[in-house]
């Protein structure tokens, strides 16, 4: 490589020659001086700069002083090669040329070795980190960053709204979504690390925009993954190893809708960084209770802020940070000319319009990790993860009272921390072991202050309220353990077979030993099989649970239908998923996957009070079963995808958390399998983006059968589709430079549909889908 250079600058030096003529020899003696920045043009200090003649001797060297500049003196009148080198950028070169008794100036730029290094050290490493996380056997669905881009709403589509892209997603109000008929029992992970789950609530906890690729796993799942277990959602965040950069977006449009976003992210050194926050408000908080798309006291202020930082300690080994948090406020909507049903202090009017709820929520999370590879058979990584999550709801002390006979301030908090150990180790070409360990405190509060009209016989006795306030604190405790094999038995037939060791100390204790089994099989070129066996242990949300006496509120407007309570427990299931994926054409692809799932204490949740806080129970024993079919399409200028999926889930008789439930429906359920709440048969989402010359048009679609309504879920809401549209055009202006313009049309066939009806199991209100919308953005990168 020395010698290449040397060479270079000869043959550089002799076209020089060429040019000036020939080499001045003159009596009196020269300088060559000048600035050595990088990239960006920036000085960079102690830099070695050395003069070379054509034939490679040295003429003089230097170093550059703090501000970039150097200067070598008594250097005879010619034509020089200088040849400038510094720690952790690429060599440069320049050619002067001398006069006699003058100075010569040259200003040479060198690029950085180690933004190069950066990126390939840290490409190796994110390859280490996705091998300890297995797929054999489950259903994978990716959505990258160019795929959130080209939905009509880009980066400002909500986190929910980017998982209905994939099969078998429900959505449900309250921004909450539902995989495969189940609630909740998401997991989810940045970076492979496990982020402990929120309490549920209106708002996001994560940004989209944060999102460089998200995986959802599904079905029957390696050992690897515990606890959670309906879907694993996996983002892979975005970084600061593929250059120095950043955004700035403005978005806005119908209901009072405006917000601000950035992001910045760069190297420096070993040190790699990505920074976003975003801030905005807007009128449509939560979906309106009424067909009305602009619904009464619906305000919402929305904030969050993201940070990735990783340090590379060795071309084999760096260390990361994550942090994240998310801060919302919400006004619950009202509903205009509802009857009064109590009084209070002799007052029996209220105008439902003007009731003033509010909730608001916190979200915190951050992890760190050491992550390494020895290049050839050993990955590991070693995280640290914290959560703190927090919920208060705040009711209208006087309205509540009047329309419900109660008035409930309800606090919830949850504090996480754990570690999780995951390795691989390559055996031979045939057997890649996987084995990890994780563990989870986490240390719940719930603090509530209820006032009520005292009863006899439940009919309101007096019209002065009294406060009932109970507060709690439960610690709880989750360990797992995992040991796996990914055994290639040819070069069509992979089986990863394994087994985990789970054990909870929370509300209840219990543990279960899990095996798991799963297997792909390449049939040809272009069908890929699969099919796996998954036994689950699922505790339940310890956020979620407030032990409550019901006794202290017997003989009062809130006592309970039921006076049993008996704890809630872990769910146990057998899960079954087959598979298979077929590429028609290069850029058609299609697939179809069924699944079955037997549980015993099957857990669901349900609003139960007038607080958007749900409280976990369990049936008996519960199924879902289902199938899902996917298509996708992709070239240079379009890419489309749809999916389709039919799905069943049912319990019964409910054996926990009875004081929820009213005699009528205990009584029906024990005796009936009924439709879980967020049950739906059809569900279905598609979309298509195309680009011509710098305009992307593109179009988006959500649909399904209705979600369960209804006396214990006997019924369902009516079918609903939902149509987005956007035209995204690629602008290169002057003085502003490239930026991208967005318009959308959200609910573009303006039908109203409804996502609750305000019936069913553990649901407390109507909530309807957001009327036609007119939005616009612009994006500039820098």
């Amino acid at each position: 490589m020395k010698h290449r250079t040397l060479i270079s600058h000869a043959v550089l030096l002799l076209l020089a020659q060429s040019i000036t003529g020939h080499v001045c020899a003159a009596p009196s003696d020269s300088s060559v001086g000048g600035l050595v920045t990088d990239s960006l043009g920036k000085p960079v200090a102690t830099a070695s700069v050395i003069l070379q003649t054509a034939t490679g001797a040295s003429a003089g060297e230097t170093k550059t002083d703090a501000s970039g500049h150097f200067s070598v003196s008594n250097v005879a009148p010619g034509t020089y090669a200088v040849v400038v080198t510094a720690t952790g950028f690429a060599s440069g070169s320049s050619v002067a040329t001398t006069s006699p008794g003058t100075a010569s100036s040259v200003t040479v730029a060198l690029a950085r070795s180690d933004a190069i290094d950066v990126r390939v050290n840290a490409q190796r490493l994110d390859q280490a980190r996705n091998g300890l996380s297995p797929e054999t056997g489950s259903s994978v669905y990716r959505i990258t960053a160019a795929d959130i881009n080209n939905m009509p709403q880009g980066e400002s589509t909500p986190f929910n709204q980017v998982l209905l892209h994939a099969p078998g997603v429900a959505q449900d109000s309250y921004g909450m979504v539902h995989v495969r008929g189940e609630h909740a029992n998401l997991q989810y992970r940045i970076n492979g690390i496990m982020i402990p789950e929120p309490i549920s609530g209106f708002g996001q906890s994560f940004d989209t925009r944060i999102i460089d690729q998200m995986d959802l796993l599904t079905g029957a799942l390696p050992a690897q993954y515990g606890w959670r277990t309906a879907g694993i959602v996996d983002i892979k965040t975005k970084s600061g190893e593929t250059g120095d950069g950043g955004t700035i977006d403005v978005y806005g449009g119908s209901h009072g809708t405006a917000q601000t976003s950035g992001d910045v992210y760069g190297t420096r050194g070993a040190l790699s960084y990505y920074f976003s926050g975003s801030a905005g408000v807007n009128d449509l908080g939560i979906e309106a209770p009424t067909s009305n798309g602009s619904p009464l006291h619906d305000h919402t202020r929305q904030g969050n802020a993201f940070g990735y930082m990783s340090y590379l300690i060795n071309p084999l080994t760096r260390v990361s940070v994550v942090f994240g948090t998310a801060s919302n406020q919400f006004q619950i909507p009202n509903t205009p000319g509802q009857p009064t049903q109590f009084t209070l202090n002799g007052q029996t009017s209220f105008d439902s319009a003007a009731l003033n709820e509010t909730q608001s929520e916190l979200n915190n999370f951050a992890t760190v990790a050491l992550q390494g590879t020895n290049g050839d058979k050993l990955d590991y990584q070693i995280a640290y993860f914290t959560r703190y999550t927090r919920t208060q709801f705040n009711p209208d002390p006087i309205g509540d009272l009047l329309f419900n006979g109660v008035a409930s301030q309800d606090f919830r908090s949850n504090w996480a921390n754990g570690l999780q150990g995951d390795t691989t180790y390559r055996l031979n070409s045939s057997h890649t072991l996987r084995a990890g360990v994780s563990f989870e405190q986490d240390r719940a509060v719930a603090s509530d202050s209820v006032s009520v009209f005292p009863t006899v016989d439940g009919v309101q006795s007096s019209d002065q309220p009294f406060p009932v306030n109970s507060a709690s604190t439960t610690i709880g405790r989750l360990f797992g353990v995992y040991v796996q094999d990914e055994w290639r038995v040819n070069d069509k037939l992979i089986i990863n077979y394994g087994v985990r060791y789970d054990k909870m100390n929370e509300v209840v204790d219990a543990s279960q030993l899990s095996p798991r089994i799963g297997a792909i099989y390449k049939a040809t070129p272009t069908t890929t099989l699969h099919a796996a066996y998954a036994r689950y242990f699922t505790p339940p949300p310890l956020e979620l649970i407030a032990p409550t006496t019901v006794a202290q509120f017997n003989n009062t407007t809130n006592q309970a239908a039921s006076q049993q309570n008996s704890p809630v427990q872990p769910e146990r299931s057998h899960y079954f998923d087959v598979g298979v994926s077929q590429r028609v054409t290069s850029a058609i692809t299609v697939g179809v996957d069924a699944y079955y799932k037997k549980a015993t204490d099957l857990l669901d949740e349900g609003q139960f009070g007038t607080a958007l806080i749900n409280t976990p129970y369990n049936y008996q024993t519960g199924h879902a079963y289902g199938v899902e079919l996917t298509a996708n399409y992709i070239d240079e200028h379009f890419s489309a995808y749809a999916n389709l999926a039919l799905s069943r889930a049912t319990g019964e008789n409910i054996i926990t958390g009875q004081f929820n439930f009213t005699p009528d429906e205990l009584a029906y359920i024990a005796n009936n399998p009924v439709h879980l709440d967020h049950d739906q048969l059809v569900t279905g989402s598609a979309g298509i983006a195309y680009t011509f010359a710098r305009t992307t048009y593109s179009a988006d679609t959500v649909f399904g059968s209705g979600l369960r309504s209804g006396f214990a879920n006997t019924d369902h809401v009516p079918f609903y589709v939902n149509v987005n549209l956007a035209v995204i055009h690629h602008f290169n202006a002057p003085l502003i430079g490239k930026f991208d313009g967005r318009v959308v049309v959200v609910n573009l066939l303006n039908r109203s549909y409804q996502l609750r009806d305000g019936s069913g199991i553990g649901v407390g209100a109507a909530q309807f889908g957001p009327t036609r919308a007119f939005y616009a953005g612009m994006t500039k990168h820098f």
